[in-house]
């Protein structure tokens, strides 16, 4: 029985939207203060080098996320849709589905980072200063694999179910375990970047752990149980059908972030050290709006299940305008602490330079970015597989590498610093125009109903 029936169906649109998005943001915020923690304490180190290897690997590190979000989000969009649909079943064969196609799938992708490292690192463009810190790094990494993306999922399943502040528990036990262990590991030990990951994967370990315990206890309506694992009846699809969008976006950025650091590299190792830390503290902007919009999906989905349009779209403007406010106020606050967050990751006048330029530059969509958020995640709630995949591949793909190369060979080093803002605008607009579009066929479909 799901027990957060009234939260989907009844409860105050402000509230429904607090009680889901509320925790979903304090896990971000979190992940946010976990990223800057791990960038701060690799910078206590003095080397710069270190800073750039974390920053060229990171992008590699989010592609177990990714897999993870394809079925997390995946998982999240089908479970709460078949909850509006009313078949609690059907939802526990898709949890079952999805723990043990990411645990699968983790170790499948351990075993092919271990044995690719090489190529991989030639691929990131690791140089000879930074290739044997990025070795280390994600050599730890690619072992935490399989945690690390059945963390990443069931943070997103639980979600599914309107458990979002279990999700945020999980959460914050992987990430708290994660940041207290960064300095002993980094700088007590000296293990510098080994330690950065060593600590990453046991915090996923944390997480996981958390998060069985969780079913185990049989506090779900869900189940992990390998009796209800099944993959017919257009389970895997309708996983996959979000979740592969929801999961290629964040391979693209992975990708974008590679070509990204391979255009910043040819100005030399400094720029790439100064995006990463300018990227670390742009988070705080993009992932609490992430956070806000993520936490909504489920209340989306289940309304468009139940086809309540009426709540559906209150949620959705109600959402945009805490979305636009909450940019604003991020925004302005990042570009007043600019200088000082930047030098509070490292004392080195060079990536200072850099790095000031870049957050002025990454800020310039903050506002409403937010939009574009919560058009993506409306669009995967209702389970619109290709409208998810065409937003996913114009901002990352279609959009933004292109704007990397044209923006680089025009403007250089300037052109490359702007390319994501450029990226973010174009894909805003795009979001937009697509969710329109996706109402007024639902309103065109209510009308021939009724007629």
């Amino acid at each position: 029985m799901n027990t957060n029936k009234y939260l989907f169906e009844e409860v105050p649109i402000p509230k429904a939207v607090a009680t889901m998005a509320v925790p979903t943001m304090i896990s971000m915020l979190v992940v946010v203060i976990y990223n800057m923690a791990d960038t701060f304490f690799i910078g206590q180190t003095g080397d710069p080098m270190q800073v750039a290897a974390v920053s060229l690997a990171t992008p590699v590190f989010m592609v177990f996320m990714a897999l993870g979000n394809l079925f997390g989000i995946g998982g999240s969009s089908a479970i709460s849709r078949a909850l509006g649909e009313k078949k609690p079943e059907r939802a526990r064969q898709i949890s079952s589905f999805c723990c043990y196609a990411s645990l699968g799938l983790g170790i499948i992708m351990a075993v092919v980072f271990l044995i690719g490292m090489d190529f991989i690192l030639k691929m990131i463009g690791a140089s000879e200063n930074t290739i044997d810190y990025a070795r280390e790094y994600l050599s730890y990494i690619a072992f935490g694999g399989p945690f690390i993306m059945f963390g990443t999922a069931f943070g997103n399943i639980l979600r599914g179910e309107g458990a979002s502040k279990e999700s945020m528990i999980g959460n914050l036990i992987g990430t708290v375990t994660n940041i207290v262990l960064d300095p002993i590991m980094i700088l007590v030990f000296g293990w510098g970047v080994a330690g950065a990951a060593i600590a990453t994967v046991i915090g996923n370990i944390a997480a996981s752990a958390f998060y069985t315990g969780y079913f185990l206890m049989k506090k779900s309506s869900l189940s992990i149980n390998i009796k209800d694992f099944h993959m017919g009846d257009r389970i895997a699809a309708s996983v996959t059908a979000i979740g592969i969008p929801a999961s290629l976006n964040n391979i693209l950025m992975s990708c974008a972030n590679i070509i990204l650091n391979l255009a910043l590299a040819g100005y030399g190792d400094t720029p790439v050290a100064a995006m990463g830390v300018a990227m670390k503290s742009n988070m705080l902007v993009v992932l609490l709006q992430i956070g806000l919009c993520t936490g909504i999906q489920p209340l989306i989905g289940y309304n468009y299940g139940a086809k309540n349009k009426k709540r559906l779209m209150k949620i959705f403007q109600f959402t945009g305008i805490c979305a636009i406010i909450m940019g604003s106020v991020l925004t302005a606050i990042m570009v007043i602490a600019r200088q000082f967050v930047i030098q509070a990751f490292i004392d080195d006048p060079e990536v200072i330079t850099y790095g000031i330029q870049m957050v002025i530059a990454l800020q310039l969509s903050g506002p409403v970015i937010g939009i574009l958020f919560l058009c993506i995640n409306t669009i995967q709630g209702m389970g619109k597989a290709l409208p998810s995949l065409i937003l996913t591949i114009c901002r990352q793909g279609l959009v933004f590498i292109p704007s990397v190369f044209i923006l680089n060979r025009i403007f250089g080093l300037e052109g490359v610093i702007y390319a994501q803002t450029v990226a973010d605008y174009l894909s805003i607009v795009l979001s937009v125009f697509l969710c329109l579009g996706l109402f007024k066929k639902i309103e065109q479909r209510e009308a021939a109903a009724n007629f």
